[in-house]
């Protein structure tokens, strides 16, 4: 395998709305480039890089593949992630270490949600970015309406660099704006042609728009500009390139995946317009006495290098992905990873699902590298000689819960090792289990995302399960102080039991006990047996069963037995006087509240208010989020979220998503207490 250096690398994200044609984009440029000799299709499950059983089940794809491509000196790694909301791990892992994007959209129906969600994504991380209207050639498209769809809901900058040609309707090519040279579909390939006679002005219009763009890259080419001289190709490339790394100009190019148009065009304009790694700024990091630190994508920097996807596969173990960052990785070199050395073994380059040994790569590439223990996305590899750490990415929060129940008892010693498996490869998936509600929650981002989860479950674990609504865990706490007397006296002949307490119990911001006894009416050594048995009452409340927190327990007086008293007799005594005042410490009911971030698009704010203020959301802020968004930040209790995902995709026509996070324990409002306590009273 060759040598690439960093100079000679391009590292492109193919994203867009479900459906879009990201993976037959991919498979067609493999085709073009000569890496494949003859492309596969979804439809029939044979494409690079939907190669999972799981994807070729659905017919789309559901996890990040790496295809690296070759054209002109240059290797190109194109990088396919799903278009689905349910797996946005993928797109947020990937987006965090490419610096080149293609956004796909359908010409037959324009910018959808999926579109925008992208678009604002790479907006966020500043990554140049091509638009490519895919799928030209299916009936009745008109490109003048799907580019102002595209100028009015993603920018103004957005130039088109093609633009189509055909006649009655029937696509057959499109014109290279910035050579003036047209490309006709004979049936088989893209071959030179004339530009037809009606598109002429529509072409030298775009043209000219083009060029008043290459002006302002600087005062000379203004200048020659206004003086009527033409540009040569140089100058033409070398000004669009830098407004395309700046952000301020957004090719717009046309095509049909399927039929190969357009993607030759595109091959070229990775190269021509795309920065390399080398053209990055230098990446930001952490030494080991968190120190700031810059790493330069260079060769002659330490090694260092972002781990941006983990897959497990069932014969290659754990798979991670690496973005290298600076410096040299070969077979062989030991690396810091998570606190500890570990030697590298087996390095690939990744070509969907075929791994290719190879002994070393260089800055600015995508590899893969295998047994490397306890490591998965997010973490950095370095020198261990320059250690370092770039900071993880963030990925949403699981906001929907289900409680799984197996199916088959004997799964029982396979159901946590399968989980712990599906989440190294979606960190967006959580796993817990309530010792008191006795629930196994699985955590993710939607109704279908957990269905998703089931199936792999099913298919790849052999592992079913069925599931049930999470219960909410409530708490249980006072409100006024009162004393209750505590006597625990058994006697039947022989040695028995005497213990008699008077405690106080108080309010308190946190659970403590603590003793007032004057004149050893109790003595010293039964207090840590008073104290146990106070501890051990907190755990189930008398009102409904649930945990009671935040009472301080004080014993003030009590009696003992200098014979029958022993540590049990005190312990018993404490929780019978718990029992005796706690009615009369006015008992309330506590809900778990959290604390969401809700992302939406403006025009949606009033509804999602609303609706938020049906669920007893108390709004703390509305800020205005990128890209004309609103973030809507509130405590809301637990139970009044448990659908909202579901919800808030049904307001927002798909459009918002939201993060949450435990805040505190708040009283349940007396109106709801009594169907609290019926619906959720917990029984032994």
């Amino acid at each position: 395998m060759s040598k690439y250096s960093a100079n000679n690398i391009r590292n492109v994200v193919i994203l867009g709305h479900q459906s879009s044609g990201k993976t037959t984009l991919v498979e067609s440029l493999a085709y073009v480039t000569g890496l494949i000799s003859q492309k596969g299709e979804v439809e029939k499950k044979n494409t690079l890089s939907d190669y999972s059983a799981d994807e070729q089940k659905r017919g789309a794809s559901i996890q990040t593949a790496v295809v690296p491509v070759y054209a002109k000196d240059h290797k190109i790694n194109l990088i396919d992630i799903p278009g689905n909301d349910d797996f946005i791990s993928e797109m947020i892992g990937v987006t965090r270490i490419v610096k080149g994007a293609v956004l796909l959209i359908d010409a037959s129906v324009g910018v959808q949600v999926g579109t925008v969600k992208h678009w604002n994504q790479l907006r966020h991380r500043g990554i140049p970015t091509f638009i490519f209207v895919n799928k030209m050639d299916k009936e009745n498209v008109k490109f003048d309406e799907v580019l102002e769809d595209i100028r009015e809901k993603l920018g103004k900058n957005a130039i088109p660099f093609c633009y189509p040609l055909g006649h009655d309707n029937g696509f057959d090519g499109f014109v290279n704006i910035v050579d003036l040279k047209a490309h006709k579909f004979n049936g088989k390939e893209c071959v030179e042609a004339e530009i037809y006679e009606d598109k002429k002005a529509k072409v030298f219009e775009l043209h000219n728009t083009l060029s008043e763009e290459v002006a302002k890259a600087d005062d000379a080419l203004l200048e020659k500009f206004f003086n009527g001289e033409e540009f040569t190709m140089e100058e033409i490339h070398a000004s669009l390139r830098k407004e395309v790394l700046a952000g301020e100009l957004v090719p717009v190019l046309v095509g049909s995946a399927t039929k190969n148009i357009g993607v030759k065009t595109l091959l070229d304009m990775f190269i021509d317009y795309l920065p390399s790694p080398s053209d990055l700024k230098p990446y930001e990091a952490h030494d080991e006495n968190d120190k700031p630190v810059e790493r330069q994508t260079s060769e002659s920097e330490p090694f260092s290098a972002y781990v941006f996807k983990t897959v497990v596969d069932p014969y290659s173990g754990t798979i991670n992905l690496l973005k290298i960052n600076s410096g040299v990785l070969h077979v062989g070199d030991d690396v810091s990873v998570n606190g500890a050395t570990q030697r590298i073994s087996m390095l690939y380059n990744m070509t969907g699902k075929k791994m290719d040994s190879i002994t070393e790569a260089y800055a600015g590439d995508i590899v893969a590298v295998t047994r490397l223990e306890g490591v998965a996305s997010g973490m950095t590899l370095s020198s261990p000689k320059a250690i370092i750490n770039y900071k993880p990415v963030k990925y949403p929060t699981a906001v929907i819960f289900k409680a799984i129940e197996l199916k088959n008892k004997n799964d029982e010693s396979k159901i946590g090792p399968a989980l712990a498996k599906i989440q190294l490869e979606d960190p967006c998936v959580e796993v817990k289990r309530n010792n008191e509600t006795k629930q196994l929650l699985l955590g993710g981002v939607s109704n279908s995302h957990i269905d998703y989860i089931l199936a792999k479950l099913k298919d790849t674990y052999k592992i079913e399960v069925g599931t049930s609504q999470m219960k909410v865990v409530y708490r249980e706490s006072i409100k006024k102080t009162a004393e209750g007397d505590g006597r625990y006296v058994k006697q039947s002949g022989g040695s028995g039991f005497y213990g008699v307490v008077k405690m106080r119990f108080e309010p308190a911001e946190e659970s403590e006990f603590a003793e007032e006894v004057f004149g050893g009416a109790v003595p010293k050594n039964y207090f840590p047996a008073v104290e146990k048995g106070f501890f051990e009452a907190l755990k189930s409340g008398p009102l409904a069963g649930f945990p009671v927190i935040g009472v301080k327990g004080i014993l003030v007086d009590g009696k003992y037995h200098p014979v029958d008293s022993n540590e049990q007799a005190f312990k018993m005594a404490a929780i019978l006087a718990f029992k005796d005042a706690y009615e009369k410490c006015k008992p309330i009911i506590l809900e778990p509240v959290m604390r969401i971030k809700v992302n939406i698009e403006s025009r949606y704010t009033g509804d999602v208010l609303s609706d938020l203020n049906t669920r007893r959301a108390k709004v703390q802020n509305i800020e205005e989020g990128e890209h004309g968004t609103q973030v809507i930040e509130a405590l809301v209790p637990e139970a009044e979220i448990v659908d909202y995902a579901t919800q808030l995709k049904s307001i927002t026509q798909a459009s918002g998503y939201f993060n949450r996070e435990f805040e505190d324990y708040e009283e349940v409002p007396e109106y709801l207490k009594d169907k609290v306590i019926k619906e959720n009273k917990i029984t032994e």
